[in-house]
């Protein structure tokens, strides 16, 4: 086996073997790729908690993970400060792991459980270490759930200030949320570098005051080795007139949008062939006022639509077999869906909401198309076009640009890994230079 000349410890807030979001498939993808690599070993630490119980005594813990990961149990945390009110536990076991692995490279892909106080305590910890953040949301600019959508309804926000966090939220002071904003800033500032999977979510926290020169784009990898066969059409069924929806039935993800749209497509323009499959559950998680609204627009929509329930990624191509589109309606930014990739992979056009990086990743009438974001009838016409279009799926499938694997996703990261440590280098060696010269 190759010798290890550089290791690299990669966290997340949940394991996707537990939590599977599409932070934690990607930090773990990245783990994966990682370890793919010569001369570069990966251990990948995943938070946990309710309702996964404590072990004992210490915080590090393991559910039959594989060698090169472990779990850290963490529930003590203020969601307005994003911090670990356990830090005698952050100094006892996450630092004893941390100081015997010793790596190179500490990679957060999230902090939410853990806490922002796991940065600092790494920087004092191991000074040489260089840390990396990569942002996944909005969760340290907003305190609305992190969507940047202005409380109360989906009003969209643009930009986040402590006046006008606190009309959102008139409960907490403009001087509490500038509080806020000062800790997340100089916790966040301890990083080298930034990563963001797409340039919408990077320009936006340049906006916020994270430094540009710190931030890299790099599209979060994908591990899928089977592809999705085409719908076979018949003289029955000659259209691409399946439509699918995947992910959580939220208000967030926009999913009455789409029964609404559905419902509003003429019926000779829909015909027999025609329906809307939705893959996803927790709509019994989502306030009463929205689960009686999706629940009106279902009996609205009758034998138009589908649902056929959660979903494990495993399951992924199968269901990409009984699709022509797929959909996506959220109603706030969104910045790199792995359902984008997932849907590209498979050779899927899509149809998304024209709106922060939804609209980068797809390209409108090249490899699918927009809509206004939050109109059901502008979703309709776009389902109306498709429908009426036999070329319309062909043409926008060639446009298709080929997907960023989990492998190549490493590599990126290791070449941004290698440029900053040798930075750091440079910069310890001249400072050395200087206090010789100033002592000499």
């Amino acid at each position: 086996m190759p010798s290890t000349d550089l290791r690299v410890l990669v966290i997340s807030h949940g394991h996707p073997s537990i939590s599977l979001g599409g932070a934690e498939v990607a930090s773990y993808n990245l783990h994966k790729g990682l370890n793919t690599l010569d001369g570069v070993e990966s251990f990948y630490l995943a938070r946990v908690g309710s309702p996964v119980p404590r072990h004992g005594a210490s915080a590090l813990m393991s559910l039959r993970q594989k060698e090169n990961e472990i779990l850290y149990h963490a529930e003590n945390y203020d969601h307005f400060l994003l911090s670990n009110g356990s830090t005698d536990e952050i100094d006892r076991d996450f630092l004893r792991f941390v100081k015997d692995y010793e790596p190179d490279v500490v990679h957060f892909h999230h902090y939410l459980g853990l806490g922002l106080e796991t940065i600092y305590a790494i920087r004092e910890a191991l000074p040489e270490t260089a840390i990396f953040f990569t942002f996944h949301e909005f969760l340290t600019i907003c305190h609305n759930h992190g969507q940047m959508i202005k409380s109360g309804g989906t009003k969209l926000c643009n930009r986040s200030s402590p006046i006008d966090c606190n009309g959102c939220f008139p409960n907490i002071s403009p001087a509490s949320f500038l509080r806020r904003e000062r800790f997340i800033k100089a916790m966040l500032e301890l990083a080298d570098h930034y990563v963001s999977p797409s340039e919408f979510l990077a320009n936006r926290f340049i906006d916020w005051g994270m430094k540009a020169e710190k931030m890299s784009v790099i599209e979060n990898g994908l591990d899928i080795d089977q592809r999705a066969k085409d719908r076979p059409l018949s003289k029955s069924q000659p259209r691409r007139s399946r439509f699918a929806f995947f992910g959580q039935l939220t208000m967030f993800k926009g999913a009455d949008i789409l029964l609404d749209a559905v419902g509003r497509v003429p019926e000779e323009i829909w015909g027999d062939d025609a329906r809307l499959m939705i893959f996803g559950g927790n709509l019994d998680r989502q306030p009463e006022e929205y689960q009686e609204k999706v629940h009106d627009l279902i009996e609205k929509a009758g034998e138009r639509v589908r649902f056929y329930g959660a979903y494990q990624n495993t399951e992924m191509p199968k269901l990409m077999e009984l699709a022509d589109w797929t959909i996506i309606p959220s109603i706030w930014w969104e910045n790199s869906p792995v359902v984008i990739q997932e849907a590209f992979f498979h050779g899927r056009p899509m149809i998304c909401s024209n709106i922060g990086g939804m609209a980068e990743k797809i390209t409108d009438g090249v490899n699918g198309l927009h809509f206004r974001v939050g109109s059901a009838e502008d979703l309709a016409d776009r389902m109306i076009e498709v429908l009426s279009d036999n070329k319309a799926w062909d043409r926008m499938r060639e446009g298709i640009p080929s997907v960023t694997t989990y492998e190549e996703c490493a590599e990126q990261h290791l070449a941004q890994y290698r440029e900053v440590l040798e930075t750091r280098r440079q910069s310890a060696k001249a400072a050395s230079l200087q206090t010789v010269a100033s002592t000499a």
